[in-house]
Order: structure tokens, then C-alpha cells, then sequence
């Protein structure tokens, strides 16, 4: 490949960094780790303090909490089932998740919750998957019964307290009915917490343990995890929540002490990954090289392509447009680029300066990893801000949108 053709302009570079700290300039972000490849060349940024007071200097194996970042890797431990044939895309998860069995569905989906017929086939493993089994947070529907009861029995957010033990989660969840057909819409979120009790169960192993051994550890991603041990927690931040009115730093999680700090009872598959920027940049390379890191392979080459191209039909593509179209000025516009493969997003269509076939996600954390295989382009940007303000949002925005321009060959 030629040279020109497997980097980014100096002049570009430069420019990235000039956006990245303004942003922190503007004492509206107080750090930053980003991290660029593109073919051989690597190049990180890292700007800013620790704290919103000062503290440390961001350092560039700062570890972040991934929030729902952390979807695009939980995912694989379930592709290495499906390569190994102990998960079939098509076969209800029943046997190994009871508590979705024999579910009931609103007749109508802003309904009241026993207002319910039968649903018309079980959930399957592709449901789960591609974030279509019935269940999950939709922008469409925040007002209606299902959201509340939903909210109620099962959010772990900072604000809700930890959650319970997997089995009693589950029990929970299977209290409800679903809001739609197995099958029939996309919803956020919850589709990705079940697959990670549904990976558990099928290996009688923790979630973790079973990631760890099968893609942490082969990568080399010693930083990742679902909490960050005593003799790493200096590099962690604390996470700033900013008030939406007056913009002051409240703290979300503190570090020393906080929820990233020991080990949580439910080892969320959806959000619960503390990470560093290198070791994402591992794992999207090695979905940009189709399952090979190095001459080792990780996932199967159909298995990538799966996860990373769009699985959903043109009707659920438009009702994810029109959920992430109502939302997009608290986004900035992530998240509306069209389709959704395997625990994240693919663009579909060309909306920004990123082309078509880009695939990842971003994070309420302030967190964003994509990789764009037409460009062997990999971006990691990573804050200790959470998105109650549109201050990381437009941070992600611009980062991605400076990105590109320095792609100028």
C-alpha cells in the first residue's frame, strides 16, 4: 500500500488537536484521551486534567468507563458461541433463559400492562442480537407504562444503584410483557444486558471470565474489565454528570470508592466496561483485519461481517431513524446514521463526513469508538464528562468531523 495512502495529513493533525483543545480550553470538558490509526500510523492526543479542579494529567492509559461502548466488544463473547456452534442465530433462547419464556405482548405499545395477547413465535438468538426481541429503551415511548415499569425493575444507572444478581435481573425482566413482537422493531439497550446472562449460562462461567479468556486476553486488553482493581484506580477519573441548567461539575462516580471501583453483582454486557483507549484501538483493528490480530485468529471472518454490517429490514432502520431524528439535538447527531449490526451501529447511508460501512458507538460517558474499513481508519475518543449536557456530544462530533478532513489523499 502506498504510504500516502496509510496516514493522515500532518496539517490535519494538527488541526484535530487544535479542535480537541478547544473543547477542554472552554473548561467544558476537563480531559481527553484520543487515539487515531490508519493503516500503520498511530497518533494520540492526550489534553487535559484528571479532575475538573486540576488534579492529574490525562495520560494516555487513562482508563474510562466505556458506558455503552462497551456493546461492540461484550458482543463477541457471543460470536465465539456461534462459531462454535453452542449458539444457533435462529433457535429460541428459552432452554437457557426460562424467564423469556412464553411471553406475552402489548396489543398496544403505549398501553396499559396487562392489556397483553400472546406473543406470536419465542425470542430467538438473532432477536437479542440485533436489539429486536420485544424490549428496550424507545425514545417513542417514554411516557408509556412499559418504560416505567421497565425503568423501575431493571436501570442499574448511576442514579438507580447497582443492580441485582443476574438470575434475580432476569426474574425481574420476566415480569414484564414485551412491547412489541419478538422480531418486529428495534429497541436500545436491553437486547445487549440479556446477552450477557445468555453467554453466562450457555458457559457456566461468569461473563467476564469467559471474555477474558476467549478475547481480553488474546488481544492483550489488560486494561478492560468490569472494574477497575486498587492498584489501577489512580488512573481513573472521577465521571462528571454537568448540571444541565448551570452547567457545574457534579459528580456522577467518584473513583477511589466509587462503582468502578469493586466488582459489580451484574456484569453488564450493555455498559459496564472500564477501558483505555489502546486497548479499544486493539480490538477494532482486529475487526477491521476480519477476526485476525496478528497470525492468531479471534472471531470468524463471517462473524465480523455479521456484526459489522446492517442487520436490520428497511421498516426498522426508518423507526430507529425517526427515534434518533427526535433526539438529535441532544446528540449532536450521533447514532442517526441508519443501521445496526451485531451490538452496534453501520452506517448506512451518507448524513456527515463519515462515509457509509463505518461501524461502532458511542457512549453516555462521553466515550465514541468506530472503524471505517474503506479508510482502515480506527477513532477512539474518550472523556470523563457524561452527556446530561450536549458539551461531550458536540466533542465527539467534532472530533470525527475533523478526523475526516485529515484523511487528505
Amino acid at each position: 500500500m502506498d504510504k500516502n495512502n496509510n496516514d493522515f495529513s500532518e496539517a490535519g493533525l494538527r488541526r484535530l488537536h487544535e479542535v480537541l483543545a478547544r473543547h477542554v480550553e472552554s473548561k467544558k470538558i476537563p480531559g481527553l484521551v484520543a487515539l487515531v490509526s490508519r493503516g500503520d500510523r498511530t497518533h494520540v492526543e492526550t489534553i487535559g486534567t484528571m479532575r475538573h479542579d486540576g488534579g492529574g494529567a490525562m495520560r494516555r492509559d487513562t482508563i474510562f468507563r466505556m458506558a455503552s461502548v462497551s456493546k461492540p466488544v461484550t458482543t463477541a463473547a457471543v460470536m465465539v458461541l456461534l462459531d462454535e456452534c453452542r449458539l444457533r442465530l435462529d433457535e429460541p433462547v428459552d432452554p437457557w433463559l426460562p424467564e423469556l419464556a412464553d411471553r406475552q405482548v402489548l396489543k398496544r405499545p403505549d398501553g396499559p400492562l396487562e392489556d397483553t395477547v400472546p406473543a406470536r413465535r419465542p425470542i430467538t438468538v438473532r432477536d437479542l442480537l440485533t436489539s429486536t426481541f420485544g424490549l428496550g429503551l424507545d425514545f417513542d415511548l417514554l411516557a408509556s407504562p412499559i418504560r416505567a415499569a421497565t425503568f423501575e425493575r431493571l436501570d442499574y444507572s448511576v442514579a438507580s444503584g447497582p443492580a441485582p444478581d443476574p438470575d434475580e435481573w432476569m426474574r425481574r425482566l420476566g415480569e414484564l410483557p414485551l412491547s412489541y413482537q419478538p422480531g418486529e422493531r428495534w429497541q436500545y439497550d436491553l437486547g445487549n444486558e440479556v446477552l450477557g446472562v445468555l453467554v453466562s449460562r450457555v458457559t457456566g462461567r461468569t461473563l467476564e471470565t469467559f471474555l477474558r479468556e476467549r478475547i481480553l486476553d488474546p488481544l492483550g486488553m489488560k486494561d478492560t474489565a468490569f472494574h477497575v482493581p486498587a492498584d489501577k484506580i489512580d488512573r481513573l477519573p472521577p465521571l462528571y454528570g454537568p448540571d444541565p441548567q448551570t452547567g457545574e461539575f457534579l459528580v456522577w462516580d467518584e473513583a477511589e470508592g466509587g462503582r468502578s471501583s469493586r466488582p459489580p453483582a451484574f456484569q453488564g454486557a450493555g455498559g459496564g466496561l472500564v477501558s483505555t483507549a489502546d486497548d479499544y484501538h486493539v480490538y477494532f483493528r482486529m475487526l477491521l483485519n476480519h477476526g485476525m490480530h496478528g497470525s492468531e485468529r479471534i472471531l470468524s471472518r463471517p462473524a465480523v461481517e455479521l456484526m459489522t454490517t446492517n442487520r436490520l429490514a428497511p421498516e426498522q432502520r426508518a423507526a430507529r431513524d425517526s427515534m434518533y431524528g427526535n433526539i438529535a439535538h441532544l446528540t449532536v447527531g450521533q447514532g442517526q446514521q441508519g443501521g445496526w449490526g451485531f451490538g452496534m451501529a453501520v452506517r448506512t447511508r451518507r448524513g456527515d463526513y463519515a462515509p457509509i460501512g463505518q461501524f461502532g458507538w458511542d457512549g453516555g460517558t462521553g466515550t465514541t469508538a468506530y472503524a471505517d474499513p474503506d479508510n482502515r481508519l480506527t477513532g477512539i475518543l474518550l472523556t470523563q464528562v457524561g452527556m446530561s449536557t450536549p458539551d461531550s456530544a458536540r466533542l465527539i462530533h467534532d472530533f470525527w468531523t475533523t478526523l475526516y478532513q485529515a484523511i487528505d489523499n
